[in-house]
């Protein structure tokens, strides 16, 4: 494919992961269940315990816990091994690889032909972190898939979070995919005059002018919808209708959060 189809695939598969997220929002799970001030509650408790644990096991029983969660709350493993699991691990490991090598201490193999050698603290330095950066990726990824990112916006700020923080969370997430959209139309449109495959050169050409097109139209959208935003009453704070009610439920996962995040701190120590 050239890369207008290319680009286009890339599209469809982003509105189709946000689809699949809102479906996901509205499962009868156990997330799906709780108090959005609860969920971002319980769920910053153990992402900063795992942060701070200074143990592999005690950080592997918190992902463990993640992966509970996931399962209760009807998000398919498979899902989180493919947004979250192998692109985090790829990134982090890339971070950590030199860790080995580096970190000084008991030495446990050598590298063939390069002779450099490989320390038992440097591979536990590097586990540690790649596990942590899974734990909270894992953690923050089952909050946003079980709970519409309004419902998310809302808890932040009742929460203290600054309404500058959240109007700008919120307003980049729907321009996100007015962007797409824009976007998508731009390129589909591109590709119902094509006759032919496109040279190297003009392929350049067609993506560098999208792309100038596309920022232009950025700046004009957001001054317009700034614009109408103003007309219609907003002075920076934001309105969600849904009201919060705490049920029994949340009491109680209130509770097993805590005691699961205070239990990994006192044996990450």
């Amino acid at each position: 494919m050239n890369f207008v189809e290319r680009t286009l695939a890339g599209f469809v598969n982003a509105m189709e992961r946000a689809l699949y997220a809102e479906e996901l929002a509205k499962a009868d799970g156990l997330l799906q269940r709780l108090d959005p001030r609860i969920k971002v509650i319980g769920i910053l408790a153990l992402v900063v315990a795992a942060a701070m644990a200074h143990k592999l096991w005690v950080i592997g029983a918190v992902f463990a816990i993640a992966l509970i969660l996931a399962v209760y709350s009807r998000v398919s493993p498979a899902i989180l091994a493919k947004r979250v699991w192998l692109p985090v691990l790829l990134f982090t490991g890339i971070i950590a690889l030199p860790a080995p090598l580096v970190i000084s201490g008991r030495e446990v193999w050598r590298l063939p032909w390069l002779d450099w050698p490989l320390t038992a603290q440097g591979l536990a330095s590097a586990s540690c972190l790649v596990t942590r950066v899974e734990t909270a990726a894992t953690l923050s990824v089952l909050l946003v898939l079980c709970t519409p990112w309004s419902r998310v916006l809302k808890a932040l700020r009742v929460l203290g979070v600054p309404v500058v923080f959240v109007v700008i969370l919120g307003m980049a997430y729907r321009y996100i995919f007015l962007l797409l959209e824009s976007a998508h139309d731009m390129l589909e449109s591109r590709r119902s005059r094509m006759v032919g495959e496109l040279e190297g050169p003009e392929r350049r050409r067609v993506a560098a002018a999208s792309v100038g097109v596309l920022i232009s139209k950025t700046l004009q959208m957001s001054g317009d919808v700034y614009g109408a935003m103003l007309a219609r009453g907003f002075r920076g704070e934001v309105y969600v209708l849904d009201d919060f009610k705490t049920a029994t439920l949340d009491w109680i996962m209130l509770t097993v959060f805590v005691a699961l995040a205070s239990g990994a701190f006192y044996c990450g120590r």
